[in-house]
């Protein structure tokens, strides 16, 4: 299913990682093998604070665990969403209850019915996008490799060197 351009804008990707600093991740696992530990893991060691949601755990990446996005004390910027496309919905309508800034829908979670909840709620939101990589390509190291800088070169500018 293709997704929206909309969902996808550079320019608000790049808003939310800059100015974002909490992030719950909805669907946390505590299974290191699993992209959502990744992420958090990834998230974590970049200055962000994660706070992981998942009724199963009380613990995850050394964070307390909440069971909803409505227990979480204090603000939230991010909602990234690691759950099936069906819970997105119900995620979608938590996220504007809690008044966070944006709405994150990783790979594969695709829900234009959220997408529309949360931006009539005040959200940005990026769908079918991973915040990891995103993050890597406009704030991280991928952009060495020429991501996004339309030279595509395995030489890094003098500036760099």
């Amino acid at each position: 299913m293709p997704v929206s351009p909309e969902y996808q804008d550079p320019e608000t990707i790049q808003r939310i990682l800059h100015q974002a600093r909490t992030i719950a991740i909805v669907g946390l696992s505590p299974n290191e093998l699993r992209a959502s530990n990744f992420v958090g893991f990834y998230a974590d060691r970049h200055g962000y604070e994660v706070i992981p949601v998942n009724p199963r755990e009380d613990e995850i990446l050394g964070f307390k665990s909440y069971p909803s996005l409505a227990d979480i004390p204090g603000t939230v910027d991010v909602v990234d969403v690691f759950r099936d496309p069906a819970a997105a919905v119900e995620i979608a309508q938590q996220a504007v209850a809690i008044n966070a800034r944006a709405l994150w829908l990783q790979f594969g979670v695709i829900s234009e019915e959220a997408a529309e909840i949360a931006r009539a709620g005040g959200l940005d939101v990026v769908m079918d996008r991973c915040f990891k990589i995103e993050h890597a390509r406009y704030i991280g190291r991928m952009h060495w490799l020429g991501f996004n800088t339309r030279v595509i070169t395995g030489r890094r500018p003098r500036h760099l060197l």
